[in-house]
């Protein structure tokens, strides 16, 4: 019995140590299955399915697995193999070399389970931002229409132009990865929500260099430069007050860095061609710092993306009455604001400026004449970018003064065909004395100068044209690119 005893205890002891094996093979398995889950690559946001990469150069790719992880990549385009290992904060980045224009095709992630995106198309990409009038959709805002816009949504279907958009975030931190959006193809519905400026832009590069366009589209309405700098890049204007972690913001896109930490850090890097940028109304009245905010900002981008001196082309706000009050501050004038865009071009290598003081609109801060202003930033990177000759792509700009007597002789640069005002006099030109008070002047196109006289001014020192808050341009490039507000004083 004692016997019978020891051998059923043996045996149940047995039973259970093979059931404590099991056990343990199941809580293992368990355990690599969780590891799996947990593993698998998580990409940054911006890459998805029917995204573009930069054709010819060295993109960088990014995201995040398990600390010390090995991810292997692969892409089809050359089948080649790309090996990294992630940080212990999880983190890792790959760069993977791409080959001339074309696609679809399909990159594999893998770091124990594979994750793949397809329909990646190669061409060239172009960052777009900054504020409503980039923002501002094909179409157009409630009761704010874009002009023609129905028509080109209608015939908007093209699988070679990929649209991107940056969801908004204004935030105190810098952000590692922005909220989530995703690639999307140009067609009637997806261009209707997408930016009218962009969209114009890089529906005119595929048309004209018949390569894959993507569009990275990251824009807030109301914003101010100062919101797109970091902290870092603020610290040469001692007079922007940077928020702290902790701080409430109170104005979303008007606090110093809060985009830049929730819009546009966590996208820099993306392999870009170069950059389109509409933002300057809501620094109308703090012009005398732009001059300098917007080359300062242009540089850090730069240094941030590590992409050289890439291209970056900017539209001057249209003149608009922003300064709608009975006695007018004659400083609140946002012919001070394109003033300072003006004068910051020669101070940004490989810029260019569209200039659009032929559509501006009294009593619309967002012209209807969207298309222009796209097309004009399409013929800056056409012809300085690509190199498309025959084609005039630059607004001609104020270069000197000469006073002769009672005349002001007003040189200009740019202006390979001369200066026209379409049959029209012009009646914007406005000339001063050392006494600094403007009067209407006479001005005679001679080529690419204009000389300017005014009976009320015997010994002239000064002259503006158009420098208005509100004033439709009268003077333009044989091609019909209109030219900038100017002034040839510092008053």
């Amino acid at each position: 019995m004692n016997k019978f005893i020891c051998i059923s205890n043996s045996k149940l002891n047995m039973k259970n140590k093979n059931i404590v094996k099991v056990s343990q093979t199941l809580i293992a398995l368990l355990f690599l299955l969780v590891q799996s889950a947990t593993a698998k690559v998580k990409l940054a946001a911006i890459f998805t399915d029917h995204m573009v990469l930069q054709q010819q150069s060295n993109v960088a790719i990014w995201g995040w697995a398990r600390p010390n992880a090995k991810i292997k990549l692969v892409t089809s385009w050359n089948k080649k193999e790309y090996l990294a290992t992630a940080e212990s904060n999880g983190k890792w980045k790959i760069k993977v070399s791409t080959p001339k224009a074309g696609g679809p095709f399909e990159i594999t992630f893998n770091d124990g389970e594979a994750l793949k995106l397809t329909d990646i198309l190669i061409g060239e990409v172009w960052f777009c931002g900054g504020q409503s009038n980039m923002e501002m959709p094909m179409k157009g805002f409630k009761s704010q229409p874009i002009i023609g816009s129905n028509e080109a949504i209608l015939k908007s279907a093209n699988p070679k132009i990929r649209l991107y958009t940056v969801p908004h975030w204004s935030i105190t931190t810098v952000q590692e990865d922005t909220k989530p959006s995703e690639w999307k193809l140009a067609n009637p519905e997806n261009v209707a929500g997408f930016s009218a400026t962009a969209y114009y832009f890089g529906q005119l590069l595929n048309e004209m260099l018949d390569v894959p366009i993507g569009l990275l589209h990251d824009s807030y309405g109301g914003s101010s430069i100062e919101a797109w700098m970091s902290a870092y890049d603020l610290k040469a204007f001692p007079e922007v007050k940077v928020p702290l972690p902790t701080d409430t913001i109170k104005d979303v896109v008007r606090t110093p860095t809060t985009l830049y930490n929730g819009m546009l850090h966590a996208v820099i890097g993306y392999g870009i061609r170069g950059a389109i940028w509409y933002q300057g109304e809501s620094n109308y009245e703090r012009s005398d710092r732009y001059e300098d905010l917007l080359p300062a900002m242009v540089a850090n981008w730069r240094q941030y993306w590590d992409n050289g001196n890439f291209p970056f082309y900017y539209v001057q706000i249209a003149p608009f009455r922003y300064n709608a009050v009975p006695k007018p501050d004659p400083k609140a004038n946002s012919a001070y604001l394109r003033d300072a865009q003006r004068k910051a071009l020669p101070k940004i290598p490989n810029a260019g400026m569209a200039v659009i003081m032929d559509i501006g609109e009294e009593k619309m801060i967002h012209p209807s004449h969207k298309k222009e202003g796209g097309t004009r930033l399409a013929y800056l990177a056409l012809t300085q970018t690509y190199g498309l000759k025959g084609l005039v792509g630059v607004s001609p700009t104020y270069e000197s003064i000469t006073i002769d007597k009672d005349k002001a002789v007003v040189k200009f640069a740019n202006v390979p065909n001369g200066l026209t005002s379409f049959g029209k006099e012009l009646s914007l030109f406005e000339i001063a004395g050392s006494d600094q008070k403007f009067y209407p002047a006479k001005a005679v196109i001679n080529g690419s100068s204009i000389t300017v006289t005014s009976t009320d001014v015997k010994n002239p020192v000064a002259v503006r044209y158009a420098f208005k808050d509100f004033v439709i341009g009268d003077l333009f490039g044989n091609e019909g690119l209109p030219v900038s507000s100017f002034r040839t004083d510092n008053w």
